[in-house]
This record gives structure tokens, sequence and C-alpha cells, in this order.
């Protein structure tokens, strides 16, 4: 057998030792003065939980006064941001792409049904079942401008009030509406942020304070066999994770998983790129554990957690705090784990997150090792 090279042996032997730290020396986060005062700037400021200007896509097919006033009346909610579209197929583009929550249609004879006495006028409504919440929001606002349109209507002809929309809801993803559907994908990008930045934020840090690291750099270890050794171990810890919560949210949790594995898992090494990056970035700047350990917890577990749309549906934070969303990875980790479990395999959607963990996971990284010197200054 040939054997190994001096380089593969030190990597697998500072490998072994940062897995016996890992087992030996389990890390604890210490939550600072600092963290009130910052949930409370981000839950005064950034957070909103009322979903009060909802996308919505409107199709007027019907060329009649009424058609105009009703379109007039959704128009002039509050609680609605209407998108004129000009066929259905652009419509089920925009709701697909997330850049609407649903859509509303009016049939070319609503205006001949509404003026015919003792006929039905039908409206379809088709909100976006991947967040139960904000589809629930688009049909009973709809539901809500048509019975202010309708009294207001009956009022100005002097009759009595017609009947409300008769809601029959359909669900192209998660029919049964249930919550856990999309909060347990989300929950699995926080478990990984947590070992992906907060642990791997005091490997170096914890050198430098024991006295290791001076130790380290009198032998022949490179730079790169020094972050590798860093990255391997908690790299396997992620994914061992990850099968664990598979595992949990499946056959315990009954969330459906309708994605591979192998897109799983790639996902989850990309992200894993960028978490592992931002960990070993903020510990070898700080070289101090307490320090690398807040500054972890305000750079990626707080974010992850409050600005990723995990829980918060981002669409009703204020114009600022969504530009600042788009720098996070884990808004396109939760966004493409959800995709993974409820839709499957979607090619445009999961392309565009995959790219920014790239890029992501690549700009961490780099920086990581541009940060990391062989030297004690």
């Amino acid at each position: 057998m040939k054997p190994l090279s001096p380089a593969l042996r030190r990597l697998l032997a500072l490998s072994r030792k940062e897995s016996y730290q890992i087992v030996r020396d389990p890390s604890s986060i210490i939550i600072a003065f600092i963290l009130p005062v910052l949930l409370l700037l981000i839950f005064g400021f950034a957070v909103n939980l009322d979903a009060s200007s909802i996308r919505v896509g409107f199709l007027n097919q019907d060329a009649g006064r009424e058609g105009a006033r009703f379109a007039a009346a959704l128009a002039g909610s509050r609680y609605i941001e209407l998108v004129p579209a000009r066929s259905r197929e652009a419509l089920a583009t925009e709701l697909a792409a997330g850049r609407i929550r649903g859509f509303v249609i009016l049939p070319p004879d609503f205006s001949a049904r509404v003026l015919r006495p003792g006929a039905t006028a039908p409206v379809q409504v088709v909100a976006d079942g991947s967040q139960p919440n904000t589809a629930d929001f688009v049909a009973s606002y709809t539901q809500g401008v048509w019975q202010t349109w309708s009294d207001q209507r009956a009022q100005d002809r002097a009759q009595p009030a017609t009947a409300g929309i008769d809601m029959e809801p359909r669900y192209w993803y998660n029919p049964a509406a249930i919550s856990r559907n999309y909060l347990v994908p989300g929950s699995i990008a926080i478990v990984m942020t947590i070992i992906g930045a907060l642990l791997t934020s005091l490997v170096v840090a914890r050198e430098w304070e024991r006295g290791t690291m001076e130790a380290l750099l009198s032998t022949p270890v490179t730079r790169t066999e020094l972050l590798l050794s860093k990255i391997l171990p908690y790299y396997v810890l992620g994914i061992a994770a990850m099968l664990v919560c598979l595992a949990v949210a499946v056959w315990v949790l009954d969330v459906p998983f309708r994605g591979s594995l192998v897109m799983l898992l790639l996902c989850t090494s990309l992200f894993l790129g960028s978490a592992l990056g931002l960990g070993l970035l903020l510990s070898t700047t700080t070289r101090n554990q307490f320090n690398a350990a807040q500054a972890a917890l305000n750079a990626a577990f707080l974010p992850a957690t409050l600005l990723s749309g995990f829980v918060f549906e981002i669409a009703s934070m204020p114009a600022p705090v969504r530009a600042v969303t788009y720098l996070i990875p884990a808004r396109y980790f939760v966004a493409a784990l959800q995709t993974i479990f409820q839709a499957g395999f979607v090619g445009p959607l999961l392309a565009s997150d995959f790219l920014f963990l790239l890029l992501s996971a690549c700009l961490f990284l780099g920086l990581t090792a541009w940060r990391t010197r062989r030297r004690l200054d």
C-alpha cells in the first residue's frame, strides 16, 4: 500500500485533533447584554407580522362597467397591491416566481351575471399555499373587498345586500395548509447556522487563547491544511445533522419530502460553505472566544432567525430591511429547503438559490483564507 503524503498525514492528524475537541469540549454560546437591545431594535423596526401590502395579480377578462368598478375596489384596498396582467399564464409565472402572493381573475361574463337577477357571478382567487398565513390573508382580503363593493353597490341601487363570496380553496402544495410543513424546513436552516457559524467561530479563537496556535505555527502545517482541518470535521457534523433532521422531519413530524437526497445534500453543502467560512472568518479576526461568539450571534444566527423568511414575511418588512435580506445566505437556504421539501425539483427556483449560496461560500471562505496568516502578529 502506497504511504500517505506528509501533507495528507498532517491534515488527517489535525482533523482528528479537532474532532476530539468537538467531542470533549462542546462550546456553549454566551448571550451578552447587547442581545436584548438588538432584539428590541429588530422587533421594533424590522419585523412586521401584519401582511399590510400583499402583491396580488389581477386579470380582468370582463369589458363591462361592473368589472371595472370591482377592479377599482380592489385597487383601492390598503391591504392589497394590485398587479395587472394580460393573461392567465403571466399570472401563473409571477406566482411561481414569488413576485405575487396570489391573483384574482374576473370571467368575461362577470358584468352580465352581476346585472342578472338571481344569478351568481364567480370570481377566481388563487393564492400561494407555500405560506398558509399569507394565502389566508389573500383570500380574506379579497372576500372583504367583494363584500364591501357588493354592499356599496346594493346601497346605491336601494337593494338588499347580496351574499358574500363562497370560497372554494385549492392548494397546489401543502394542501392541508399545515404550517409545520414550511416551518420545519426553515428550522433546519437555523440548526445548520448554529453548527456552521456559531461553533466554528470558536475554534481558531480557542487555539489562540490556549496557546496551541503558536505550537501549530512552529510546525510545517500550511495555511490550507490548517483551514481544512477546521472545516472538514464541522462539515461532516453538519451533513450528519442534516440527515438526522431529515429523518425526524419525515418519520416523526410527518413533513412531506418531495425532493431528492442528492439535491438536499448539495444545497446543505453550499450553505455550510458560507456558514463555516463566516464562523472561521470571525474567529480568525477576533482571536477571542467571547467576541467571536457574540459576532457570530449577531452576524449569522439572528439574521437567519429573523430576516430569512423562516418565520416573518419578508414582503411585509420595510424596503431597507428587505434589501438587507438579499445579502443573507440563510434567506436562500430557507427558500431552497422549502422548495425541495414541498415541491421537489423546481429548476429555475433552485438555480437562483444555489447560485447565491455558491457565491457566498466562495466569498466567506476566500476572506477567511486571506485573513489567515502563519505569523503571531
